[in-house]
């Protein structure tokens, strides 16, 4: 790794810190210098604004969720459909990470104001609903979901809930559990085709 490369990763990983502790309206440049060895001067040399480094954030935290789901477990893409559900409403394991979902809603409602959020935004949104469409269609051609699934539309539709259910959980703490069963229960029963056997691994 290069020490290029080890000085972005530094800055991406306290741009997240100092985010998920101080929130999009409050961070200032020197909570992100704080969170890391480097100097505030360093960060100006590589990032001539906070925004930039939440861009550069945004785009960080989008590649990083695209390699998640790339590489989903479960045997057929009905199980990797699940396994992306799962990914995506995963309960925060502690206050950080629901402090980070905060903020990244703050982020999400800069997107009708500030072109270049509302462009990265609509990338990541782009990649998650073509990541479920490949799905649906790759099930669909294996006999594991119906014969007449529509990817595209269904693909909007679960990512649509998906959006909603982590805005919802963040605005009032709306349980991710429910979302996650309400969706599983969904998948089983409108897409699976009638003779997909779930005790034979097809789906499990």
């Amino acid at each position: 790794m290069t020490d290029t490369t080890e000085t972005t990763d530094e800055l991406m990983e306290a741009t997240y810190a100092a985010l998920c502790k101080h929130g999009y309206a409050s961070l200032r440049m020197q909570d992100i210098a704080d969170e890391s060895s480097k100097s505030k001067a360093t960060l100006h040399y590589h990032y001539e604004s906070k925004q930039d480094l939440l861009y550069a954030l945004l785009d960080h935290l989008t590649d990083s969720f695209a390699d998640r789901i790339e590489t989903l477990e479960g045997e057929t893409p009905a199980a990797q459909l699940l396994a992306l559900i799962d990914a995506y409403l995963e309960p925060a394991a502690d206050d950080s990470a629901a402090e980070f979902w905060t903020a990244l809603l703050e982020i999400k409602a800069q997107g009708p104001y500030d072109e270049r959020f509302r462009a990265e935004l609509a990338d990541f949104d782009r990649m998650l609903h073509g990541r479920v469409r490949s799905l649906l269609e790759e099930g669909r051609d294996e006999g594991v979901f119906r014969a007449d699934v529509d990817p595209d539309e269904i693909a909007e539709f679960l990512v649509t809930a998906l959006n909603g259910a982590q805005t919802r959980h963040v605005a009032v703490d709306h349980p991710l559990e429910r979302t996650q069963r309400t969706l599983e229960t969904y998948v089983r029963r409108e897409l699976l085709a009638d003779d997909a056997d779930e005790t034979e691994g097809r789906f499990e």
